[in-house]
């Protein structure tokens, strides 16, 4: 929300020019003069206070006209994960088959308070469980390739076969043995130039790409593990790894085309409009009419502007190339803003 309070906008301003680090992600500076939007340790020259105004949030910010400052990159640097989460992050992937405890981190000179607080805002669980789920994951790999379900609960740090399968079911769904065959879908967290993502895979291919403010995400992520039949669990694979790239090169403009491998669930008239926005060319737009003639249904303009917003996969199916018939930036999952700074990127870099 716009800050209004005469005291939080002394305080926001006088963080501002003392370059605070404590106030990241705290607050985003729209510049009036400028029309960009900053984080609180950015370098660029300060602003008189009259020029300014405070957010809470990033995507107000754009929401109300601001573009990301070219500077601190307040979308990408705002939203990092902080030092000392990086290496608390780095010792689960090294040590997988292990439980990760408080004084464990201190010993590293991590704060388990810091790496607490920054999973609950941007995972939204705790640390403890993010680690349990990478565990499992690490367990339910093993499990598939035909391991036996004792060796893997004592190698992968349980002291008990019955605490390992009563964690194993929570986070999976069913036991040890009957999951050997069922499917699970990875979440990972990306940061890009408008903000952090989320980024969903099975064994298949990628299954969502969604901005982590998006609306109704929570519903989202429930119809795809419902429509595949798995449980979300937090983990990577080779296509999450893939996809993360491909998008880091999209966004440094040196990708146009995507070749990640794709796994969309959904009718097979959403299968066709879907298809449909990836024939759309980088830098071009086109209407929900002109997709709708496209797939040999003109009639049928609104259900392919329904089957547009059902999209999970943003950027690499592009639905954000789909304008209004009068040229007008029409609605967009990740915002309007968000879109035309896509379109304005994609045409900077034909």
């Amino acid at each position: 929300m716009l800050i209004t309070e005469n005291k939080t906008i002394e305080i926001y301003y006088k963080a501002l020019l003392e370059r605070k680090e404590s106030f990241v992600g705290i607050f985003f500076v729209g510049v009036k003069t400028t029309s960009v939007f900053c984080i609180a340790t950015c370098r660029a020259r300060k602003p008189k206070l009259e020029n300014v105004e405070f957010y809470t949030s990033f995507k107000e910010a754009l929401d109300h006209g601001y573009r990301p400052c070219k500077i601190c990159k307040p979308t990408e640097n705002a939203n990092e994960a902080p030092e000392q989460v990086e290496k608390a992050i780095a010792l689960i992937k090294q040590h997988p088959k292990e439980k990760i405890t408080d004084d464990q981190l201190r010993k590293l000179a991590i704060s388990p308070e810091v790496v607490r607080r920054w999973f609950k805002k941007n995972y939204g669980m705790t640390f403890q469980s993010y680690q349990r789920m990478y565990r499992i994951n690490n367990a339910f790999q093993e499990l598939k390739k035909g391991k036996n379900a004792t060796h893997t609960a004592f190698d992968s740090g349980y002291e008990s076969l019955s605490g390992f399968g009563y964690t194993f079911k929570k986070v999976i769904g069913n036991s040890p043995l009957k999951s050997i065959h069922k499917n699970v879908i990875l979440i990972s967290r990306l940061t890009t130039p408008l903000g952090p993502m989320f980024v969903c895979a099975t064994k298949k291919g990628i299954c969502l790409l969604e901005f982590v403010d998006r609306r109704m995400l929570e519903t989202e992520f429930t119809d795809l593990q419902k429509r595949l039949e798995a449980q979300i669990i937090a983990g990577e694979n080779e296509h999450i790894k893939q996809a993360k790239k491909e998008i880091t090169e999209y966004f440094n403009g040196k990708r146009k085309i995507f070749d990640v491998a794709i796994e969309s669930p959904g009718t097979e008239f959403q299968k066709r409009v879907w298809h449909s926005l990836k024939e759309i060319e980088y830098g071009k737009v086109t209407t929900y009419k002109q997709q709708a003639e496209k797939i040999n249904n003109p009639k049928a303009v609104r259900a392919v502007a329904a089957a547009n917003g059902c999209n999970r996969i943003s950027i690499i199916i592009p639905c954000h190339r789909v304008i209004g018939k009068d040229g007008s930036m029409t609605g967009y999952s990740g915002g309007v803003e968000r879109k035309k700074w896509l379109l304005t990127h994609e045409n900077e870099h034909l």
